[in-house]
């Protein structure tokens, strides 16, 4: 096996987040190392962000994407202002993944939005890194 297929986002550099109030990120730390274990360099910006702050960071660390985990329920809202914040740096180009306790009615609405994907609690590691490697290849 190559290594490019051991370490499918390797070069690549991801923003994991955690907007809003939430103020829990074992999920979000175990997301990091995965992508970390798939090659990724990954920036994580800890608890509680705003939106601004998100973006600021993906300007400044040059992230091929960022991920966004929310298990506070505000994850429309929040998706939504990362987006428009990205689109008005210039660089709404940057997929934008969200991942956490998404309730299944509300994954068309934030795809709808510009979110590149949705990974909720039952996805599997193997199917992010997957569909993220599909994504920014």
């Amino acid at each position: 096996m190559s290594a490019v297929a051991k370490r499918p986002l390797a070069g690549k550099r991801i923003l994991v987040a955690k907007p809003g109030l939430d103020g829990h990120d074992a999920g979000a730390k175990v997301i990091a190392l995965a992508l970390r274990d798939a090659g990724a360099e990954v920036i994580y910006t800890g608890l509680r962000k705003s939106p601004e702050f998100i973006v600021r960071v993906a300007l400044d660390e040059d992230v091929a994407a960022v991920g966004l985990s929310i298990l506070s329920g505000s994850h429309q809202e929040l998706a939504r202002e990362v987006l428009e914040g990205l689109r008005a740096a210039g660089v709404g180009d940057i997929p934008v993944f969200v991942g956490g306790t998404i309730p299944p009615q509300d994954c068309a609405a934030l795809l709808a939005a510009g979110v590149r994907g949705v990974f909720t609690n039952d996805t599997s590691l193997e199917r992010m890194i997957d569909e993220l490697a599909r994504a920014l290849a």
